[in-house]
């Protein structure tokens, strides 16, 4: 069985649409630039939403002025926050799985939409695995499996590939503007939830993740 309308799949982002770890991801790059004496706030830290692990540092590493890092370096620096981010991500189950994010997901399968993950984390697998959802979607495409990151469409485009699935009848959801931009890229209908619901991104705009449902329903799937 197959979505009934012209939409066949959802791929989602995790962090801020499908959970949220972004104070996790905030403490760790915080650590990482007080170790090396830049300075880092709210606002820094929102220019990273939706970047790959290794272009975040380039953007903390602006306001550096010590002595040139070294490829190793910034990949020793890099590992670092991932470790301590891991060691926090550790602490979550299956309590931060908002239950009306399961009951739409629940929703959309018995629709017969596919679902899948489209993410630049590294440690998209380890998170749903601590949030009770390791074996819950058709396809995840992640940092582990990319070269480029979002606004780039490759994350959406494997997700669509692994599913089998023609990208033009792929919904993405989204909470950045960098990823509303990758799913527009990519060809794909964009539905924004969050910061980028906020600014207007999108071809369709969530006030709660359990909206979708709606939104997927106006779509005829």
């Amino acid at each position: 069985m197959t979505g009934s309308g012209p939409y066949e799949a959802v791929v989602f982002d995790l962090d801020g649409v499908i959970c949220h770890t972004d104070h996790y991801h905030y403490l760790g790059w915080k650590s990482v630039a007080d170790d090396l004496g830049v300075p880092f706030d709210e606002t820094v830290n929102n220019r990273l939403r939706g970047v790959s692990r290794m272009a975040s540092l380039d953007i903390i590493l602006e306001q550096y002025d010590g002595a040139p890092l070294t490829d190793e370096r910034k990949l020793e620096l890099a590992t670092t926050k991932n470790d301590r981010y891991r060691v926090m991500l550790g602490g979550m189950s299956p309590a931060d799985l908002d239950p009306s994010v399961r009951a739409t997901l629940d929703d959309l399968r018995g629709r017969g939409l596919k679902l899948a993950i489209g993410s630049s984390s590294r440690n998209a697998r380890y998170i749903l695995e601590r949030i009770g959802l390791g074996d819950y979607f058709d396809a995840i495409s992640d940092g582990t499996n990319i070269s480029r990151s979002k606004p780039d469409p490759e994350v959406f485009l494997k997700a669509a590939e692994y599913l089998g699935i023609d990208p033009a009848r792929c919904v993405v959801v989204e909470d950045a503007v960098a990823g509303i931009e990758a799913g527009q890229a990519a060809g794909m209908y964009t539905v924004s939830i969050g910061d980028a619901a906020d600014l207007g991104a999108g071809d369709a705009r969530l006030g709660t993740f359990a909206d979708l449902s709606h939104v997927m329903a106006d779509l005829g799937a």
